[in-house]
């Protein structure tokens, strides 16, 4: 019997995963990996923090844990795999099972045959058809040699001014990065926000927070690269405002690169990823494909997703090094597409819907609050964070987290996703047993909390309005009667400055006739728990229209006065 031949596609994530899976499940498979770029195994995510200079020795995105580089030699030694560096897989003949290569400095052809193949070729970043896009001084942050580019611009010093087109977690992660080297930064997103996985009002803290460090422009577009003499000098925005700069790195998303694929006749989907089913397997039974190039189950829609975080790449890897071996032994469920971004001193995350992408894409009858408060008790030096969280009516399922703020935003995100990929309800979130002591979260941590007064609302017992809701109150000139219940020092130190009144909590008992009955009221504090207790009061006293602003004066992000 011959030893299995498996060739794999690709040496970034998914690839090195699923061909070092493949031979702890097979120590006698021949196992051969084809990778365009020299390097492999890249710690990609990694780049825009070797960039921003969190550590200098550029050979840990590329090192095992014990210090060893992942080259050719490393994967021969290790793991007795056949890593083809700087080699091109060109076509996929599925008749013949071979797949044609090309070195990419010789031009060199060559054939590999295969019993088992595996396409893990990741995506590529998107650039906007507009002018001058080859000009010297435009990049990305796709590749090692991108974050060496802009490594140097770093090191070097040179550069004052740059340009961050597009606002997501690649565009905000090099901002911050470039930012850090004490480069003048400009955001410019075409959308109406950053950030576009949460929703408006948690980008819109974010991007508030974020222009202390840096100019942000939404609702704007790039429509042309200025140069001179084949070097960008600035660009050119949709509503004809020209930006002087030295650098650009477009940030805009990433396509999967599935030609290969289709071009072989192997099926894919709408988004243009590589159709497979849950043993990542194509629609050739012989090919599975994995990481950045495929589209996946959405766990809440079912629909087929774009899902490229490095993570997954690795999860999917995974199911496909055990399946080439032994086919239909491990299953690839699907996503929640959960995603955490640092932002200097910030963290924003999110997992499962939106309320927008609910609403909008899902046409779910739903309900969300806002929750806004501390990571952990305020004698262990607390940070504040803020939960969204959105349900379905119908079922109770939970079906999307978003946190954001200086505290520990990830381990949030982190149990919200382990939730919601399990199904759980309001109900199932309210009395989970997770882990406390002091240095690390308040009694009640923050998630439960936020499903506490989510069930309170969704059982009519709290009635919530958001900021959203509030301020097109305001803005339509409606007549509210607006019940600050903070303390006078608080009052004087900052405000929202919207015709509020201050009624200290305390106070509230031996004032009720100073609140009308005749006009909706909005009690909120800081956090709007005690704008919550003041709620409670006036309805128990005759009150019919009484709401609690969600997340208070720390979730508001329309500006304060001080």
């Amino acid at each position: 019997m011959t030893n299995k031949r498996i060739v794999v596609i690709g040496g970034s994530a998914a690839g090195p995963k699923a061909a070092a899976k493949a031979r702890r499940m097979d120590q006698n498979a021949e196992i051969t990996i084809i990778q365009r770029e020299a390097e492999f195994s890249m710690a990609s995510c990694g780049y825009p923090y070797y960039v921003g200079g969190t550590f200098d020795n550029r050979n840990q995105l590329i090192e095992t844990p014990t210090g060893v580089i992942r080259d050719s030699k490393f994967f021969m030694n290790a793991k007795g795999i056949n890593a083809v560096g700087e080699t091109e897989a060109i076509e996929i003949d599925r008749e013949n099972k071979k797949v044609v290569c090309r070195k990419v400095n010789s031009g060199e052809t060559f054939e590999q045959e295969y019993d088992k193949l595996v396409i893990a070729t990741g995506a590529s970043p998107f650039i906007p058809p507009v002018p001058g896009t080859d000009l010297k001084g435009i990049t990305t942050l796709q590749s090692l040699k991108d974050a060496d580019y802009l490594r140097k611009v770093r090191d070097e010093k040179k550069i004052k001014k740059a340009i961050v087109v597009g606002g997501g977690l690649i565009g905000i992660e090099t901002c911050e990065a470039l930012a850090l080297a004490g480069i003048d930064i400009t955001v410019i997103e075409m959308l109406p926000q950053i950030m576009m996985f949460l929703d408006w009002e948690m980008a819109k803290i974010i991007e508030n927070y974020l222009k202390t460090r840096a100019n942000i422009i939404t609702g704007n577009e790039v429509v042309e690269f200025l140069g001179k003499d084949g070097v960008l000098t600035g660009v050119k925005l949709k509503n004809g405002t020209e930006l002087a700069c030295e650098l650009a790195v477009v940030a805009v998303g990433v396509r999967p690169n599935s030609k290969i694929a289709s071009d072989a006749g192997i099926k894919t989907g709408e988004r243009g990823g590589i159709t497979v089913n849950e043993y990542m397997q194509t629609s050739d039974p012989d090919i599975y494909a994995a990481g950045d190039c495929v589209e996946v189950k959405h766990l809440i829609s079912g629909d087929r997703v774009l899902a490229p975080f490095g993570d997954l790449a690795n999860l999917e890897g995974r199911v496909v090094g055990q399946n080439v071996i032994n086919e239909g032994s491990a299953k690839f469920p699907g996503t929640v597409q959960t995603g955490v971004c640092k932002i200097f001193d910030y963290v924003a995350g999110a997992t499962g819907f939106s309320e927008r992408i609910a609403l909008n894409s899902v046409g779910k009858d739903i309900t969300s609050v806002t929750w806004a408060g501390q990571d952990k008790p305020g004698f262990m030096g607390a940070k504040p964070i803020i939960v969204k969280m959105v349900a379905d009516n119908k079922t109770g399922r939970v079906l999307g987290v978003q946190c954001v703020g200086p505290g520990d935003a990830s381990k949030r995100i982190a149990i919200a996703a382990t939730a919601i990929q399990a199904g759980f309800t309001v109900d199932d979130i309210l009395n989970l047993d997770l882990p406390y002591a002091p240095p690390f979260s308040p009694a009640i941590d923050p998630v439960i909390t936020t499903a506490h007064i989510l069930q309170n609302k969704m059982l009519g017992r709290m009635n919530g309005i958001s900021c959203i809701e509030l301020k097109k109150k305001l803005d339509d000139g409606e007549d509210l009667f607006l019940l600050d219940a903070r303390g006078p020092d608080e009052f004087e130190e900052m405000r929202m400055g919207i015709g509020e009144t201050l009624i200290p909590l305390g106070a509230l008992r031996k004032r009720l006739s100073e609140i009308p009955k005749d006009k909706e009221v909005v009690c909120f504090c800081k956090i709007s728990l005690r704008g919550y207790e003041a709620a409670g009061l006036l309805e128990a006293n005759g009150w019919k229209n009484v709401k609690v602003l969600e997340g208070g004066i720390a979730a508001w992000p329309f500006g304060r006065e001080k």
